[in-house]
């Protein structure tokens, strides 16, 4: 079984409720050490080692490698979170019901945020990396994002587009989370 180690980033520094998908925001310092030293004894020797370019998951991979020097972090955009355009930086509560409406009701081909990704073009890109990593046949960690993990766990499932928004997975992830898919 080829296995694939999903971590997620800690705490972010911006205000609770706030829309930070592709922005670069930094996660807790603190936070961080903590999530890496709980990871780091739970990921075995020999992993192929990638992570999110953004800052909140860099933290955390360079947090990973100084108590763990045999993981030495590839960074892959392709394993950054979504970017929900003109939504980024912007209360969730702030975004205008009818802009949120619209998006949903063509949740597979609509630019988030009127500018940002669609959901099954963030899909195609995040299937890139899961398919290099199944053609690998290696077992790999990433330090990604909640809706990476969630984009991970459909096409697991062999699920490549997701035509509506309730077909999305609502699994919550919790911060510093990591979780662990296998492929024969």
């Amino acid at each position: 079984m080829t296995k694939l180690w999903l971590l997620r980033h800690g705490p972010v520094e911006c205000a609770e409720g706030t829309c930070y998908g592709a922005s670069d925001i930094k996660a807790s310092e603190r936070h961080s050490r903590e999530i890496a030293a709980r990871a780091a004894s739970q990921l075995p020797a020999g992993l192929d080692f990638y992570a999110s370019p953004l800052a909140r998951c860099a933290q955390l991979a360079f947090a990973l490698e100084a108590l763990r020097p045999d993981l030495q972090a590839q960074f892959d955009t392709r394993i950054a979170e979504m970017n929900f355009g003109d939504w980024e930086g912007r209360a969730w509560n702030d975004i205008p019901r009818d802009e949120f409406d619209g998006w949903l009701r063509d949740f597979a081909h609509a630019p988030a945020g009127g500018s940002g990704e669609s959901t099954n073009g963030f899909m195609d890109r995040v299937g890139g990396a899961y398919d290099n990593w199944r053609a690998s046949g290696q077992d790999a960690a990433w330090v990604t994002h909640a809706g990476v993990i969630r984009a991970v766990l459909l096409l697991h499932e062999g699920v490549r587009k997701v035509e509506r928004a309730d077909r999305w997975p609502t699994r919550a992830i919790a911060m510093g989370e990591l979780v662990l898919l296998e492929a024969p």
